[in-house]
């Protein structure tokens, strides 16, 4: 297993001087287990994400697995160049959300006249699949399951395992009162946990309802899960570099193994002693 992150903003791409080190661009997420690719969100990230995967010495083939249809998680999908090579195969995997099926609301997205190219007119193979929360697929060798997160609209959670090794992708989730215990049953011994940390507890105060955590909220969650390593995701647009490297320091004091998510960051998750078992 390999995460690579390329793009950890949420809500709107937030390029500038006091972004550049953890960078502007919104949730893309790559993760290589063995010669399969799953891709988490399709933010502004993936554009990166797709030019570096052409210099690549094969094909594009690829899952991705969205959170949700948010546009700062779908945004950078029609900006995906290996979407235009007739060799690149993507399956795309996102929620059952009774309102659109995975391939309306990307084809809404891509649609006159706020796009000139639309979906169906691209020279990739694309093939879509909904799912609901507590589902169990495969890809390749890999196994997927699914949760229900806490977000306007919905939001799924995936976990990831492979070889012995386990990621959680939790992103746009509004922590409860105390520790979610679905949420908490998925990411149970997870090796990684990469986990929304938009607000801070008093930004919080004033944004109950609007869909996102905290970083207390998210070391919580990683001890409560026995998790390995927590990495804080999604952060706030306006957050300041300065700001996200305060939000790293705190939640360290409450979850020692904690790194924010940066783009280019690249973690090979290592079984731990801890969640060994």
């Amino acid at each position: 297993m390999k995460i690579t992150f390329w793009g950890v903003r949420g809500s709107i791409a937030s390029p500038g001087e006091e972004t550049a080190i953890f960078g502007g661009n919104t949730s893309s997420v790559e993760l290589q287990c063995g010669d399969r690719i799953l891709l988490f969100d399709a933010g502004t990230g993936l554009r990166a994400l797709g030019n570096h995967m052409l210099t690549r010495d094969r094909a594009v083939d690829a899952t991705l697995l969205l959170s949700h249809y948010h546009w700062d998680h779908i945004q950078g999908l029609p900006f995906f160049v290996p979407l235009y090579v007739p060799t690149t195969k993507i399956h795309i995997v996102g929620a059952d959300n009774g309102i659109m099926s995975v391939r309306d609301a990307l084809s809404h997205q891509m649609s006159t006249p706020v796009f000139p190219v639309r979906l169906d007119e691209i020279a990739a193979s694309i093939t879509t699949k909904e799912v609901r929360a507590n589902e169990m697929f495969h890809v390749g060798d890999a196994i997927v399951r699914t949760a229900r997160g806490n977000h306007p609209g919905g939001v799924l959670a995936y976990r990831v395992d492979y070889a012995g090794k386990s990621v959680v992708y939790a992103t746009d989730n509004e922590h409860y009162a105390c520790v979610d215990p679905g949420m908490r049953a998925l990411c149970e011994g997870a090796d990684v946990l990469i986990y929304d940390a938009q607000y801070t507890p008093e930004e919080y105060a004033k944004k109950v309802g609007w869909g996102h955590s905290t970083y207390v909220a998210a070391a919580e969650l990683a001890a409560a899960a026995h998790v390995g390593q927590l990495v804080l995701f999604h952060h706030d647009p306006s957050r300041t570099d300065a700001g996200v490297f305060e939000i790293e320091r705190k939640t360290r004091a409450l979850f020692a193994n904690t790194v924010a998510a940066r783009e280019g960051l690249v973690l090979t998750p290592q079984k731990s002693a801890k969640n060994a078992a």
